[in-house]
């Protein structure tokens, strides 16, 4: 969750650790901090955003060209200056930040205690600095030695970036759980808990594996060691990002660029693999596997949050199209509960980062009983990229709003095409139905377009709802899925409590919750549910709740019936969700926006979820 970055070379520190923790912003806010090594190890850290920490450097010295800076999302202690990172040792002679949770750091802290350590925080992280410390002067270690030491006694998950005052031209870190990646320039390195930082000084990146530990020196060549002592060869890669895409480009929030962005999105996230003019679609990363998902008995899919809702569109894509059941699950619940894996079942695991620690570890039991696991993800050489046995990137580009928008169109066309590929591939869809299918796909980026022009009507009906304190969001069929994401959405950046139901389902229950005050958002465009729908509005009207429907171009039953209406041009109802989720994204980020709310960093969220 939280955000590294560091830096040891030939340039002023400072300035590229603070740029860096306003790209890394989005992985946590509650707290930064920076520390410098010029002789002396100087560190400045406060409570609150990046900006924060700006203005508490302001007048005093920050020179070095050896730094770490860290921005928390608190999971141990509460956000404060004291738990804020940088953490030193007992010695005050290094520090260190990390990103992930040590598990056993209680049983840990109360040995240290034993042995004369003090400690000022609340954190975990504080117990792993001292521990090093503790091994290094106990032992008589070089550094690197007591980390690795250090690393084998721990449990948990972590990313840590260590500087000492007794090695002044060297940064170690290690991984595990945690994603971290150095960047190589001439003489000098760059690391962050994602390339966002790097772009814009090097190409030329190092992921870390798990397990692993970095030697990054001031000149020379960067050495890996895992923490049983063996060497690694590094294995440099090339970045595709391009520093534009880290900007706002004119836009007020990083959120609007990104719905606004969703034409070029779904388009490059179809790019190449679908190609109607030859009535094809290839997938080139599951090509290897596709048998698999052929001899499948069963799906299962495993994702957390917006990734969850994509998955559930998923499921009735696979089975609708492809005739293959599906099981859809919470990954921080499938690794818990025991599962019934099978070794040929087709695990597809979604995650936007390609690093959500729950879903990785549902990987890593999925495939310890033999099944075949599939990524969808969006981070070029992420974890979840590096671990899965193949897989398909979505090419959304970065998505730096906390709450998700481009990512869950891209993840849903990427699952779109792979379902409408096996099915072909299986002979369970008629010709004629996959070109029509496939021809619509190749619509979708310009039908996105024209439910853009709906915005300045969005934003009145907004502005009519923004004071309400409960929202209902209703759809059946594809549509369901659709309507537990734009719940999501208002929820997460507008702190508007809303639930997403199935339809049908709002009589068993939160219908008693409707009356006068209460909105309801219903997904009623034409498929085979309409009529059914239609009935559902016409329950809740009866109790005088106050209707927004999305409904296809020139509906004028629902028109009739609702409050308003948010017209989206017609698309068969199996990506239809590619449609009707852009409404409910506006919806939500204008509400934000009227109600003051920081829409890119919405209170208690942070965009990768590297812990548990």
């Amino acid at each position: 969750m939280c955000g590294i970055v560091a830096y040891i070379g030939h340039r002023e520190a400072y300035p590229i650790l603070i740029k860096g923790l306003h790209r890394l912003e989005y992985r946590g806010y509650d707290s930064a901090g920076i520390a410098l090594l010029n002789g002396n190890l100087q560190v400045f850290k406060c409570k609150g955003k990046v900006s924060n920490l700006e203005k508490f450097t302001e007048g005093k010295s920050k020179s070095g060209t050896i730094g770490i800076g860290h921005t928390r999302w608190a999971t141990h202690g509460e956000p404060n200056d004291v738990n804020a990172h940088p953490h030193y040792s007992e010695s005050k002679n290094m520090v260190m930040i990390h990103n992930g949770i040590i598990e056993n750091y209680a049983p840990l802290k109360e040995q240290l205690k034993k042995r004369g350590h003090t400690f000022t925080s609340e954190t975990d992280t504080e117990v792993l600095i001292h521990l090093i410390e503790d091994i290094q002067q106990s032992d008589n270690l070089k550094l690197g030695d007591a980390v690795r030491v250090a690393l084998n006694q721990v449990v948990g998950a972590y990313a840590i970036v260590v500087l000492s005052k007794t090695n002044p031209d060297e940064l170690l870190a290690a991984k595990k759980g945690s994603p971290l990646v150095i960047g190589i320039g001439k003489d000098e390195f760059f690391l962050a808990s994602d390339a966002t930082p790097i772009v814009e000084y090097t190409k030329n990146v190092v992921y870390l594996e798990d397990g692993e530990i970095a030697f990054i020196p001031r000149k020379g060549e960067l050495k890996i060691k895992t923490i049983s002592n063996k060497a690694v060869t590094p294995y440099v890669q090339e970045l595709q990002i391009q520093l534009e895409a880290l900007e706002k480009g004119g836009f007020d929030h990083f959120m609007l660029k990104e719905i606004y962005e969703q034409p070029r999105s779904i388009k490059d996230s179809m790019r190449g693999r679908l190609l109607p003019d030859k009535g094809i679609i290839n997938l080139g990363g599951i090509v290897e596997y596709e048998q698999k998902f052929l001899n499948a008995k069963r799906i299962l899919i495993v994702a957390c949050g917006t990734s969850w809702h994509a998955g559930l569109v998923a499921e009735y894509l696979f089975e609708d199209l492809a005739r293959i059941p599906v099981e859809v699950e919470y990954a921080s619940e499938f690794r818990y509960r025991n599962p019934i894996i099978y070794e040929d079942d087709v695990v597809i695991a979604i995650s936007q980062s390609g690093e959500t620690a729950d879903t990785l570890a549902a990987i890593e039991l999925a495939k310890s009983k033999g099944a075949t696991i599939i990524g969808v993800c969006n981070v070029v050489g992420s974890t979840i990229a590096r671990t899965t046995h193949a897989g398909s990137y979505t090419h959304a580009g970065p998505e730096i709003g906390v709450a998700s928008t481009k990512a869950f169109t891209a993840q849903v066309t990427v699952l779109t095409l792979m379902a409408l590929q096996i099915a072909h591939r299986k002979g369970v869809v008629p010709e004629s139905r996959f070109h029509q299918l496939i021809s619509e796909l190749d619509l979708v980026p310009e039908k996105v377009e024209r439910v853009l022009k709906t915005n300045e009507q969005i934003k009145y009906i907004a502005d009519s709802y923004k004071n309400s304190r409960n929202f209902l969001y209703l759809g059946r069929g594809y549509s369901f899925p659709v309507a537990l994401e734009g719940a999501l959405k208002l929820k997460e950046i507008s702190y508007i409590h809303a639930e997403g139901y199935p339809a049908a389902e709002m009589k068993h229950g939160p219908i008693a919750l409707i009356d006068h005050e209460m909105p309801v958002v219903v997904i009623a465009t034409k498929g085979a549910s309409y009529e059914k729908v239609v009935s559902n509005i016409q329950e809740v009207k009866a109790r005088k709740g106050k209707i927004i429907a999305v409904v296809t171009e020139g509906d004028t039953i629902v028109k009739s019936l609702a409050d308003f209406t948010i017209e989206i041009p017609e698309v068969d109802e199996i990506i239809v969700q590619l449609i009707s989720v852009i409404p409910l994204q506006l919806l939500s980020y204008h509400i934000a926006v009227m109600r003051g709310c920081n829409v890119d960093q919405p209170r208690n969220l942070a965009k990768s979820v590297t812990v548990e």
